[in-house]
């Protein structure tokens, strides 16, 4: 159980150093490790994964510059997360019997990504496409061009990071770490409760909860991490109270631990979460 409560910070500083990667090359943005510890401990308290505008607000306040960009490693970060759990589902479907609901969210959360990251290429390889149409659609609002132009050019620079290719392979090492030490928490939790399943099970048990937590919920993602867990599991033939039991054993292992250092991150920087979550872009300049 120890091993399961320690992995959970170890991969959110694993996601700190993958993001780094994805910032444009030559930037070096403060604060990225406070920023995801708050950001998920708000996750674990505020509803509608409310964290990911919150470590955007932490690293631009520190920053001092950059919200767009920001905004756009974190949706890079959020696409590589889904292939790898689509990934990680397929493979699965070769190994255990997948519910059919699980698969057709794989398939709708792989299409969300593929256009997304259709999206994001586009703007990365022809951004002076994208500025003209978006200059020609806001010709009448001069105010409004020149600030929607300025958006798109720093969020078009968030792209840098994952179109470098030296960067690529620390990308993809990293991500390979982000996941890796989640599942083998999954496996320690099912060790100490005292269910010897094999180490796939720690990856079904990822896939399941990954994949059902991807959609905004409840703070902490209460019920829908314990739903998808049980389940997991019950493919093992765990059931009923044993199932429910770990679920809530390694809901707790990740929560806790979690919670406490994003709380310690977040006196350190004189925030509040009210604050945070009030934040927004930056906004049209007055007329």
């Amino acid at each position: 159980m120890l091993l399961a409560v320690v992995a959970g910070p170890i991969g959110i500083w694993a996601r700190a150093r993958r993001w780094w990667y994805l910032f444009p090359p030559g930037t070096d943005p403060p604060g990225l490790l406070p920023a995801m510890m708050i950001g998920y401990m708000a996750n674990n308290v505020l509803p509608l994964r409310a964290g990911e505008v919150v470590r955007v607000f932490v690293v631009a306040r520190r920053w001092g510059r950059g919200f767009w960009t920001t905004v756009a490693t974190s949706v890079i970060e959020r696409i590589l997360d889904g292939l790898v759990i689509v990934g990680v589902l397929c493979a699965l479907l070769l190994l255990i019997p997948v519910p059919a609901p699980l698969v057709i969210g794989a398939i709708t959360l792989l299409a969300i990504d593929v256009v997304v990251a259709a999206a994001l290429a586009a703007a990365a390889i022809w951004p002076v496409w994208f500025r003209r149409i978006l200059e020609r659609l806001t010709r009448p609002w001069p105010r409004v061009q020149a600030f929607l132009v300025r958006i798109l050019d720093t969020f078009v620079q968030g792209l840098d990071g994952i179109r470098t290719p030296r960067r690529l392979p620390a990308i993809i090492g990293w991500t390979g770490i982000v996941w890796i030490l989640p599942a083998f928490a999954a496996w320690s939790a099912l060790r100490a409760s005292n269910l010897a399943l094999p180490w796939v099970a720690g990856w079904a048990v990822l896939a399941f909860v990954g994949l059902s937590i991807s959609v905004p919920s409840a703070p902490g993602y209460v019920g829908v991490f314990h739903f998808a867990a049980a389940k997991a599991v019950e493919i093992f033939g765990v059931t009923g109270t044993a199932a429910l039991g770990f679920a809530l054993v390694f809901h707790a292992a990740q929560f806790v631990p979690v919670t406490l250092i994003g709380w310690v991150y977040l006196l350190r920087e004189n925030l509040s979460l009210g604050e945070a979550t009030h934040s927004h872009a930056p906004q049209l300049p007055p007329a």
